[in-house]
């Protein structure tokens, strides 16, 4: 291991301790014990094998409580190498990964290595980040540092034996392996929870001293019943604050048991902790952090407003990173600032200890997520909602106060923005009426007071919602719909919402033009006493459901040459765009996102691969151009028949990818969160260009059947669905009308685009007989079957029965939808239902 010692600090430890400790268990697994010696001798072929393949890798490696993880870690680090700890590709991928390790070998990826510095050994990801490529970059030095800080006050020894009770990618969970292993102590690896009661059986026969846990696991296991563990001295607590009377609690029991509680405080940017709490003052000094850890310091950087003794936590010491990484550039630069900007606001008790009292960042952790409490002030004022925001004292929910003693249906609204624009389950958002907002002497907020407001009782869910709930799963194929679930956040999209606000309208009668954000429990008030009425005779249809069906019957019509009226299609790409906005530019997490988009493409591209292949087969023709839809982004354009027939399905598919895609970026996401209009309207003026240039260099080819040139159309009809006011909505119509006049060649063609698409922009819902809602909402809702079939079904009537060739048409449009919407009902296999935001599981909840 002589050669090891050349590296950073901590790999000279590690190395020194691998063979000092000789036949001292260093592993236990499933699969056996593995001692030091053995792991030096394990970690010294990897690492061999590793250099094989070069100096200053960029390793990435899948955290697993596991041997072959472990050792492939240590090779790494002891290697000289840097290593990303992560499970997501995409990250891994951004960030140039040039090794992999799998199936006990070293694997290129194909990627050259980034230029790395040459003290960065590990990438974590930041703690609570969600969708977000920034990185933690930390230095052997940091890891060294942290780990013997942790292993001195916690007193570990050779003795001593740890269970892995956290995931290995998070900093707490791998200083677990680090001090111990540079204890010569041993580490028992497991992933099972902690209320399988197999897990602690597993810990009594390896005679488990210590266990750590986030607040979470203590919860679990005051539900699942503590452990018996003898051997047990020692239990760590960290990854999010814990109650102070959980604190007292876990001292008390702890004392009577024969271990101790340590409560410890850290961030990802330390390496894993800067201050902890000395066992015997948990009992009396339960809500502070304690003190700095050895090596480290704290200082209080004043705050305007905080308070007398109040200010941000600033910590300094050899475990502080040495930055951020957000890009594979990043990886080469040297350490920053030796001081670390908490975030917190902390004061420092009469005996010297740390206690924590809030966030100057105003970000709240809640199920994994970190949450910026001013942009959610932020969106709930955009949406009209007057409302101050904190974290509850607890740490689990998000409380928003809504002055005025509003009504019950108001907080409903509020609750459901909330969840919609956190992307949070209802039960973790508390929205409470009060009179006034509490302030302080000054004027400000007074945070604390907010987060100890308590909520009124919950409502009680009647019939109405019950029904509406039922309404929701048939429809959307959801098995559990609760009275606070709305149609976005239940996955809805642009085909379940045709026959859903259908049906809504003709229980409730008019329905509200935001009703896909409304909650059941909101909707379902509108059966109440005094509710409006549905009128017997006509109905209120939304504007983009009558357009379907009615361009869809003129396009098929105009096949059959039954008339002659152009520009349906035309239409439908705007009525796209306002789809799009509308159910997949929810306010969630870049991931999600992506497969909302990923979900609705899905459904149009599977069953229309699966129809032009059968053509295909069939008939000889079309090529494997049309059959794939590819046609456009290969650029390979043969419009003559039958290749050109199916050119708005390939549009339609690559303009929302294209645009879920570019929107799922996160600098991107966040520009639209807060600039909705001004992007949409921009992304349609800046695609004009490519129609107008068109025009200017008298382009031959196929313009208004190709994506490049008609992608204005889609992008319009964004802006028209998230224009606010006539002032927006006139933006939207002059840019419709300077893309539509002269765009087809033919007067009366872009006359009648023009007149779908200014219908769409100005006018919501439309007045429609009630006897045709019906057939109305099914030509809608089949269209796209409509739209694929009428190519094979016309043409046996067109010379001598036109009308009989557009209603053989829709009919088998309509029974190609009906076939494939009942299909999971009579293979339950093939059930697929629209995911919903539910909560992360526990653990990550306080471990992210």
């Amino acid at each position: 291991m002589g050669d090891v010692r050349a590296t950073a600090q901590v790999a000279a430890r590690i190395a020194d301790d691998l063979a000092r400790h000789g036949e001292r268990p260093a592993l236990r697994s499933a699969t056996g014990t593995l001692t030091y010696a053995a792991l030096d001798r394990r970690v010294a072929t990897a690492r061999d094998q590793l250099a094989a393949l070069g100096e200053a890798q960029l390793v990435r490696l899948r955290p697993a409580p596991t041997i072959e993880f472990v050792v492939a870690w240590l090779a790494a680090l002891t290697g000289g190498h840097a290593t990303l700890l992560t499970h997501d590709d995409g990250l891994a991928r951004a960030y140039g990964a040039s090794v992999e390790h799998a199936g006990g070998h070293w694997l290129t990826t194909g990627s050259s290595a980034p230029r790395l510095h040459p003290d960065l050994r590990l990438l974590l990801s930041t703690s609570g980040s969600t969708g977000s490529p920034k990185l933690v970059r930390l230095s052997a030095d940091n890891l060294d540092a942290n780990a013997a800080a942790i292993a001195s006050y916690l007193g570990l020894t050779g003795d001593d034996v740890a269970l892995t009770t956290l995931p290995l990618d998070y900093c707490y969970g791998l200083s677990v392996l680090h001090s111990h292993l540079l204890a010569g102590a041993a580490v028992v690896l497991d992933d099972r929870s902690v209320t399988d009661p197999a897990l602690w059986e597993r810990a009594r026969t390896e005679g488990v001293t210590s266990f750590a846990g986030v607040p979470y696991t203590f919860d679990l296991l005051g539900t699942a019943g503590w452990p018996e563990l003898p051997t047990l001295r020692q239990v760590t607590q960290a990854g999010a604050r814990l109650a102070p009377d959980r604190v007292r609690a876990l001292a008390g029991q702890g004392a009577r048991e024969g271990w101790e509680l340590v409560v410890m405080y850290g961030q990802t940017e330390a390496t894993a902790r800067m201050a902890y709490l000395p066992p015997e003052l948990a009992a009396t000094h339960p809500a502070t952090v304690g003190v700095a850890v050895p090596g480290g310091a704290f200082r209080l950087e004043p705050v305007e407003g905080a308070g007398d003794g109040v200010g941000e936590l600033v910590y300094s010491g050899p475990n502080v990173m040495m930055g951020y990484a957000e890009t594979p550039a990043d990886l080469a630069l040297g350490s920053g600032p030796d001081e670390l900007r908490t975030g917190d606001l902390a004061r420092v008790t009469s005996e010297g200890l740390v206690e924590i009292v809030g966030r100057r960042s105003r970000f709240a952790k809640l199920f994994g997520q970190r949450i910026d409490l001013d942009r959610v002030q932020t969106l709930l004022g955009l949406g009209g909602y007057d409302a101050a925001c904190a974290e509850s004292v607890d740490g689990r929910q998000l409380v928003v106060a809504v002055p005025g003693r509003p009504d019950a249906a108001h907080l409903a609204d509020v609750a459901a923005a909330a969840a919609d624009g956190t992307g949070l389950p209802a039960h973790a958002i508390r929205v409470v009426g009060v009179a006034d907002l509490p302030r302080l002497p000054n004027g400000k907020l007074d945070q604390q007071a907010l987060a100890r407001l308590e909520s009124g009782p919950t409502p009680v869910v009647d019939s109405p919602e019950a029904s509406i709930a039922r309404l929701y799963a048939r429809i959307l194929g959801h098995p559990h719909v609760t009275a606070d679930q709305s149609f976005v956040n239940l996955g809805g999209d642009s085909l379940s919402y045709v026959e859903l606000s259908l049906r809504l309208e003709s229980r409730l009668g008019r329905l509200p033009a935001d009703w896909p954000d409304r909650t059941v429990a909101e909707l379902a008030a509108r059966l109440a006493p005094g509710s409006p009425r549905r009128n017997p005779v006509w109905a209120r249809v939304d504007t983009t459901i009558a357009l379907r069906a009615l361009a869809i019957v003129l396009i098929v019509g105009s096949h059959t040459n039954l008339w002659v009226l152009l520009g349906g299609a035309h239409v439908l790409l705007a009525v796209a765009g306002v789809n799009f906005a509308r159910f997949h530019l929810t306010d969630e997490a870049p991931r999600e996102r992506v497969r909302r988009v990923a979900r609705a493409a899905a459904r149009v591209a599977v069953p229309s691969v699966l129809w032009i292949g059968a053509v295909a087969l069939t008939r000889g023709e079309p090529g494997w151009r049309t059959v794939f839809l590819l046609n456009d982004l290969l650029g390979s354009r043969d419009w003559s028949e039958p290749a050109w027939y199916y050119w708005f399905i390939e549009v339609v598919l690559l303009l929302t990818v294209g645009a879920g895609l570019l929107t799922a970026v996160p600098r991107v996401m966040a520009f639209e969160r807060s600039h909705r209009f001004p992007l949409a309207l921009g992304l349609a003026v800046v695609a004009l260009v490519p129609r107008y240039a068109a025009v200017l260099a008298s382009y031959d080819g196929d313009v208004i059947h190709s994506t490049l040139f008609v992608a204005w159309l889609f992008l319009a009809g964004w802006a028209a669905a998230v224009a606010r006011g006539p002032r927006d909505r006139t933006l939207v119509t002059a840019v419709l009308l300077a893309g539509c006049w002269g765009f087809t060649g033919d007067t009366a063609r872009d006359l009648l685009i023009i007149a779908g698409v200014v219908v769409l922009v100005w006018v919501r819902t439309v007045p429609w007989p009630r006897l045709l809602v019906g057939p109305t909402g099914v030509l809608a809702s089949a269209s796209l079957y409509v739209y694929l079939t009428h190519w094979q079904v016309y043409p046996w009537f067109e010379t001598r029965w036109p009308l009989g060739g557009l209603l053989a048409s829709l009919a088998v449009g309509v029974l190609a939808w009906q076939v494939v919407n009942r299909a999971p009902a009579w293979v339950p296999s093939l059930r697929l239902r629209p995911s919903h935001y539910a909560p992360v599981q526990p653990t990550d909840e306080e471990v992210r």
